[in-house]
C-alpha cells in the first residue's frame, strides 16, 4: 500500500491512476488470496481522492469480473475462473488442455449400473439393462472444481478396463469409432446438495452451474448422457452465435 501513490499533477485522469494502481494492488499475495481490499473511504483518503473517482475504477474492475463487491463485508479479489466453450466438440480434457490449463484428476471411478427411467428413455434400452457409468473429479492442484457423472450407450462396447485418464472423445472417435456430432444441452443454477459439495469441498447451498449433455451419432443415435457439476464462481460459460 506504501508505494500507492496518485500524482495530481498528471495529465491521465485520476480514474485511470487509480484503476492502474488497484490492478498492481491486486496482483499482491495477500490479496490474490482471498484478503479483503483496504475500506473505500481509507483507501480514498490514502489516495486524495473522492469515493466516486475511486468507485469509478472500482466498478470498472469489478465489470470485468476482477473484484467481488459483497455488502456488509467488502470488496476482495475474485478468484480467477475457466471460461469454456458450449459451441464445440471438444472433451473436457482437451479443451483445458488446448487452453494451456494444467488440471488434475482427484478421483475417477468406471462401473455397471443399472440404467435409470432417464437413461433407458435417451438410449431406447431397457430399464435396468446394464451400462457403463463413468465419474470424474477434476480440478487445479489446490482444489476440485468439476465433477461429472456419464453413461454410455452399451452399444458403443467400452468397458471398464479404459484408460480414462485419456481424453473421452478421442478413445471414442480412435478405438470405438464412435464419432460425437450433435449434442442437446441444458444448463442451469442451483444451490448444491450434501452429495457433490462433498466432492467439490464447498459447503451444502453453495451455487454450482449444473450443465446436462445429451450427445449423439452423425446418425442421432444417442452415445452418452454427461451430467456435469461446476463451482459457479470458477466458471464461465462461453458461446458464439452468428446471425
Amino acid at each position: 500500500m506504501e508505494k500507492l501513490k496518485i500524482d495530481h499533477s498528471s495529465s491521465m485522469p485520476l480514474h485511470a491512476q487509480v484503476e492502474k494502481l488497484l490492478r498492481q494492488l491486486i496482483e499482491q499475495p495477500e490479496y490474490k488470496k482471498g484478503g479483503l481490499l483496504p475500506k473505500e473511504v481509507d483507501l480514498a483518503k490514502r489516495l486524495g481522492i473522492s469515493r466516486n473517482t475511486l468507485r469509478q475504477a472500482t466498478n470498472k474492475l469489478e465489470y470485468e469480473g476482477l473484484l467481488i463487491r459483497k455488502k456488509g463485508v467488502g470488496t476482495k479479489v475474485a478468484e480467477k475462473g475457466i471460461t469454456t466453450n458450449l459451441d464445440n466438440w471438444l472433451s473436457f480434457t482437451q479443451e483445458m488442455s488446448d487452453k494451456g490449463i494444467e488440471f488434475k484428476n482427484y478421483a475417477m471411478m468406471a462401473k455397471w449400473v443399472d440404467a435409470n427411467d432417464k437413461i433407458a428413455a435417451f438410449f431406447n434400452i431397457p430399464k435396468n439393462q446394464k451400462v457403463l457409468y463413468l465419474s470424474r473429479l477434476k480440478g487445479l492442484d489446490d482444489c476440485p472444481f468439476v465433477y461429472f457423472e456419464s453413461y454410455f450407450h452399451p452399444k458403443i462396447g467400452l468397458s471398464i478396463k479404459e484408460d480414462f485418464n485419456r481424453p473421452l472423445y478421442d478413445i471414442l472417435e480412435n478405438d470405438y469409432h464412435v464419432v460425437p456430432s450433435f449434442s442437446k444441452e441444458n444448463i442451469k443454477a442451483c444451490a448444491v446438495t450434501k452429495i457433490i459439495a462433498d466432492k467439490l469441498e464447498i459447503n451444502v447451498g453453495d451455487p454450482i452451474l449444473v450443465r446436462e449433455r445429451y450427445v449423439s451419432d452423425p446418425g442421432m443415435k444417442p452415445i452418452e448422457y454427461n451430467i456435469g457439476f461446476y463451482i459457479a464462481e470458477k466458471f464461465t460459460y462461453s458461446i458464439t452465435i452468428k446471425r
